[in-house]
């Protein structure tokens, strides 16, 4: 990632438009800022979620609250908890998540 031309700024969470994301199950909600190619969003995923799809999108993800189940395509699992995070790149390892307690994350992509 190459972070070029974006000067200092700060970002109020609660001020951020919330869009929803339905999963296979539960639902997602999205509070995204875009700055030039970065993407940084704060998601909640409800209880019982699971990803209607396997993401090949690069990230950096941390677990600020909950628990988040990662599956790769080759089969592999792994559990996030508050205060854990995963990266991965573009087009590297198709992930999907889920959740049965419900999950808080920042990401940046």
């Amino acid at each position: 990632m190459d972070i070029g031309n974006l000067p200092f700024g700060t970002t109020d969470w609660s001020t951020v438009e919330r869009t929803e994301h339905k999963g296979d199950s539960g639902m997602a909600t999205w509070r995204t800022r875009q700055f030039g190619p970065i993407r940084v969003r704060m998601v909640e995923y409800t209880p019982g979620y699971l990803a209607d799809h396997w993401c090949k999108k690069g990230h950096v993800l941390l677990c600020l609250e909950g628990e988040l189940h990662t599956e790769l395509d080759d089969g592999r699992t792994f559990l996030l908890k508050a205060g854990m995070s995963y990266q991965v790149a573009d087009n590297a390892e198709a992930h999907r998540s889920s959740t049965s307690t419900g999950a808080k994350l920042f990401i940046v992509d």
